[in-house]
């Protein structure tokens, strides 16, 4: 059974950094796209960012330019690099993988963007 496990979440301050990875444990015929997802406090879960299976990447606006995401589809790993956190940052995030099967999600990591 396929799994992705998460780290890398925090308490850090504004101006600060963080990384989170996602690794996916179990065999996986082919990734089609892995992403981050986030759910702050009272609401929905949105789409931070997402990388295809050609290196495509997707961004919301309101990380653009502060968020890089990156892949290593041979060990199946996504990372999250943030830099610039600013405190509407805060949320839990959410790893996401899109295969042939039904999508998979992370029991998600924690980040909180705070002085």
């Amino acid at each position: 059974q396929v799994q992705l496990v998460e780290s890398g979440g925090g308490l850090v301050q504004p101006g600060g950094s963080l990384r989170l990875s996602c690794a996916a444990t179990g065999s996986i015929l082919r990734i089609d796209v892995m992403g981050w997802y986030r759910q702050a406090p009272g609401k929905q879960r949105e789409l931070v960012a997402v990388i295809s299976r050609d290196g495509t990447t997707n961004y919301a606006v309101s990380v653009k330019g502060r968020f890089t995401i990156s892949s290593d589809s041979a060990k199946k790993m996504v990372s999250l690099q943030m830099n610039s956190l600013k405190p509407e940052d805060t949320a839990v995030y959410y790893c996401k993988l899109r295969h042939p099967g039904p999508d998979l999600w992370g029991q998600g990591t924690e980040v909180t963007v705070s002085s």
